[in-house]
């Protein structure tokens, strides 16, 4: 279930999907009123060359490690449609992103969830399961924890088949796992240009792996999966690293103000490597929280599961919007 989408002409403080508060760099909107011509009769680059060639330099990888995706979400499925049979096990740590689940269940396969301890360190269990396929989410959403990369690659080490470290929010933490990949065979590595460089809503997404996993991955990929649009803004953002740098620091402030603004008002907040907080209220329901700040105009994700129950996930916004959130709860 996706987080609420408000309707046209609905204004809102918009904190439950994790965007990215801030634009785009400006060459992205330059280079896309450029693009918007009579070449959109044309199909796409089916491989996206160009735009696997500026994430290869990004990435430190060679170009060939790179396979361009609708969003890391579309590469989650391909992973899935080319690995996993009816009655394959297919491992996480719970909770955790909840699309794992719906898209194992499509693929047949057998979901094992393994529960994260109270503090989100990494589970022992998570490399003992058999899975053909163990998911990561690193930092891990909704939680914003991050399990270091000696530990990953550790885990790499002791599962039966492939790794999938996805790094969707690891731009705003303090490490990453790509160079695990030339390191060993099994982990594949997830990236996604939705949240640090502001590009959600045109789904471009990267897995980073060994070539022959990725010559797999094609054999099950839509010929034309990315279109000329995305392609081209993609582009724009990966040639402008400053202003994504400089957003992801912004980020990273409000963050810190977040997370005290938060603690004073006597919530438990994990420490997070992302772009939003996990709040909780040891066994206080939270949906009541969230339906007041809704009713404020004021959007925040609680998740209706009891593992979930007590807590709130906060985007980090702006430092208006987060001070406005922060209002509202102290008047409640």
């Amino acid at each position: 279930m996706p987080g609420e989408q408000p309707g046209a002409g609905r204004r809102v403080i918009k904190l439950n999907t994790n965007e990215n508060p801030y634009p785009p760099s400006p060459r992205v909107l330059e280079a896309l009123a450029r693009a918007v011509d009579a070449s959109v009769r044309l199909y796409p680059d089916p491989e996206a060359t160009a735009l696997r060639t500026l994430a290869a330099r990004l990435y430190s990888v060679p170009v060939d490690h790179v396979l361009a995706g609708n969003g890391s979400d579309e590469v989650i499925a391909l992973l899935l449609r080319a690995t996993v049979d009816p009655g394959d096990r297919v491992a996480f740590p719970a909770p955790t992103y909840s699309l794992y689940d719906t898209m194992v269940a499509v693929q047949g396969g057998e979901v094992v969830r393994v529960p994260w301890p109270p503090d989100f360190t990494l589970p022992p269990a998570l490399s003992d399961t058999g899975a053909k396929l163990t998911f990561l989410c690193n930092p891990n959403s909704p939680s914003g924890t991050f399990v270091p990369v000696d530990q990953i690659e550790a885990l790499a080490r002791a599962v039966r088949g492939l790794l999938v470290v996805d790094e969707a929010y690891v731009d705003f933490a303090h490490d990453h796992a790509l160079r695990l990949v030339g390191r060993l065979p099994n982990v594949v590595v997830l990236r996604t240009l939705s949240k640090s460089f502001s590009l959600a809503g045109l789904r471009v997404g990267f897995v980073v792996a060994q070539p022959d996993l990725l010559a797999g991955l094609r054999t099950v990929k839509d010929s034309y999966n990315l279109n000329r649009l995305s392609q081209v803004a993609a582009e724009a953002a990966l040639a402008d690293l400053p202003t994504m740098q400089a957003n992801v620091a912004r980020i990273r402030a409000t963050r810190a103000t977040l997370t005290a603004g938060l603690e004073r008002l006597g919530y438990a907040v994990l420490p997070s490597e992302a772009n939003f907080v996990l709040a909780r209220r040891v066994g206080v329901d939270q949906a009541p929280v969230a339906r007041a700040l809704a009713e404020r105009d004021i959007l925040v994700r609680h998740f209706p599961v009891p593992e979930l129950a007590d807590a709130l996930r906060i985007t980090v916004g702006t430092d208006s919007e987060i001070a406005a959130l922060l209002d509202a709860l102290a008047r409640r």
